[in-house]
This record gives structure tokens, sequence and C-alpha cells, in this order.
């Protein structure tokens, strides 16, 4: 049955945005606690493509999500969940024990930081249905021909070889179709190694538009010669902007079909405190936004959250600085929410908090 979203009733979309991962069960301690001596957890649903997409339909976007689940009442609880965000999720396959052996969603622990404390995350996602489905019958240019952007990042192809393959036939496809297309690498050292994600994601630079992050990938100064180094080698988590721009300049020269790149810069003050600010290359320059300071409710998502914002602002045509803006202050306001997502529903409370304006509103 098809979804709709009831914020576009009477409205032409302009854009149609899909994406495509795993979406996993969130068990977390209540008030704090450590998972040793937790006696509850609270559940809810989550993954990096997901909290895109549930981001995007809260804000009024025409957004569409596509992965396996198995067909039981874990599956069908996680689709309830982005349903309820008017996610479309038409596409999703609820897979048989047949065609999914091991038929499990995927679970993840995280245990809320506090204070001193950084938070923590167990994984419990091994042999779910995304990684077992066989998706040779899957046609996909006809599940992206209505789209206009697809979204996907550098977490699903790590979770194995028909993940791996699926992810650059979607991008090739898309490519073939006209879609615009953004990617995550999203680096996750639970599920490859530094090298692996370097030589797979760097497959994928050629067929991505909009790039968020500038890493894993390799960025050799001689493509020739891998042994001269690579672009980012010694450049510090928080570099200045001079170190930025060249590395966007490198990026640009190497890889001319990228029309953004945006990375986020975090400092960690305490595991309740962080400041955020990004970098982003665009039409010809770098920008610098804001800096941001708040404090932590729910760290999770933040970079999927700015991921999601900066989606937002440039299908929005907003200008540059506004798109980088409104991309740090969605991040900054995830971090108030509990869950995955940034379930904001209204634009301009996030570009109240882009403008620095805290007045309650009323």
């Amino acid at each position: 049955m098809q979804h709709e979203n009831p914020l576009l009733r009477g409205q032409s979309a302009d854009h149609r945005f899909i994406t495509m991962g795993e979406i996993m069960l969130r068990l977390t301690p209540p008030n704090y606690d450590k998972i040793r001596v937790a006696n509850s957890f609270e559940a809810s649903y989550g993954g990096s493509e997901a909290n895109i997409a549930l981001a995007l339909a809260n804000l009024g976007t025409d957004a569409t999500f596509f992965s396996v689940v198995p067909d039981n009442s874990l599956g069908k609880s996680a689709v309830r969940a982005l349903r309820s965000n008017d996610v479309h999720c038409t596409p999703v396959i609820l897979a048989t024990p047949k065609e999914v052996p091991s038929h499990r969603l995927g679970t993840y622990y995280l245990e809320t930081g506090y204070g001193i404390r950084p938070s923590k995350v167990i994984y419990d996602r091994k042999h779910s249905a995304i990684t077992e489905y066989d998706f040779s019958g899957v046609d996909l240019k006809a599940l992206l021909k209505d789209f206009t952007w697809l979204h996907l990042s550098g977490i699903t192809p790590a979770l194995g070889p028909g993940c791996a393959e699926l992810v650059l036939n979607m991008l090739k496809a898309a490519k073939e179709l006209g879609l615009t297309v953004s990617f995550d690498g999203n680096f996750r050292s639970t599920l490859w190694s530094w090298e692996e994600a370097r030589d797979y994601c760097t497959q994928c630079l050629p067929y991505v538009d909009v790039l968020l992050g500038i890493e894993p990938y390799h960025l050799y100064k001689d493509p020739g010669h891998p042994e001269l180094g690579d672009w980012k080698d010694g450049v510090p988590l928080q570099p200045s902007y001079e170190q930025q721009d060249e590395i966007f300049r490198a990026f640009i020269q190497a890889y001319p079909n990228l029309k953004c790149i945006a990375r986020h810069v975090r400092y960690a003050h305490s595991g309740s405190e962080n400041s955020l600010k990004a970098f982003m290359w665009y039409d010809g320059h770098t920008f610098e936004s804001k800096l941001f300071t708040f404090t932590i409710l729910d760290r999770v998502g933040g970079g999927d959250a700015f991921a999601s914002g900066l989606i937002y602002a440039m299908m929005h045509e907003e200008r540059p600085m506004d798109i980088l803006n409104f991309a740090v202050a969605s991040s900054a306001i995830k971090h108030t929410i509990h869950g995955d997502a940034n379930i904001i529903d209204d634009a301009q409370t996030i570009r109240n908090l882009m403008n620095m304006n805290y007045d309650i509103k009323r």
C-alpha cells in the first residue's frame, strides 16, 4: 500500500528523495545507566540512511526508504516507526525465512554518556536480513526512475558482499537516470578495516554529486605513486580554513563531478558538552560555518542530521552560507532530541537556531 506524507498534500514535490540502508532496533538503558546494571531498556529504531529519510520527511520532503527487514513483528515495527514519521516504505522488502535464513533485525545497544563519561555502542547486527537477501532480482532502474535524489552511505557496503555490490549498482543506475547522488563515507571500524573502507568508498566517488565527509577515501598526491602520500595525511581533525580548502581543491581536481563537499568538525569539551562547525566546498569556494556550542541529550545521529539539513537546504536552493549553517544547526538541535533522528517538523525552528535566536515562540 502506498503511504502518503500529509505534509505534501496539495503541493507539487520538486524533489523526490530515496535512500537505502539497514534499519536497526536500538536498546538504551534509561537514566544514563550502564548496560551491565540495566534492568530495562528503551526501544526505538534507527540507522544512518533511515535517520536521514525520517528527518527530511518531517520537514515535508517526499522521502522514501528501501531496505530488507524480516517478515515478523520486529521488522514490521521498524517499518511502522518510519511510516509514523511520514517516510514512504512501499519498496521495503519483508523477507521470509526462506529468503533470509537467520530472519533477524539488526540490533544495537547504546549506553548514553554523561559528563566526562562518553557514550558506548555495542552492535549485534551480523546475519541481519539485509545482509542475507539476494538483490539480484531487484530492478534498480525501476526502483529509482521516479526519484530525483539518491543518498547512500559507506555503512551499508561494509555489511557484506551483497550489500557492497548493491550500493555500487545503485550508484551507477542513479547516474544513468540523472539523479542527484549524495554519499556519506561514515566509517565504522567494527564493520571493516580502514584500508578496506578507503578502497571501496574511493570506487564510489565518480558517481557522487554531494560528498559528506572527507574520509574514508584515497586522495593520493600522485595516483601513480601512492607512496608519496595522501593529501589528507597529517591534517588534524579540527583543520584550519586553509587546510580544509586545500583538501577540497584536491578532491575537485581528482573528481570534477563533485558539486558539493561538506564536513562537520566536532569539539568535544566533555561527554555532555560539544561544539560543532562545518566547512563546505560549493560553487568554486570554501565556506566556513558559525560555531555552535550545546549540551548533549543524545549524540547518536548528529552526523545524519547534518546530512539531512544540508540536503534539505540544497533542495530549497538556499544561499551557500545558509545551506551550511542550516546543516550545522540541524545537527546541533538533534543533540537535544532522544532517539536516532532529528524529528523537528518545522524548518523555521532550525533557522532560528541558525540565527542564534533562542526566544520562546508563542
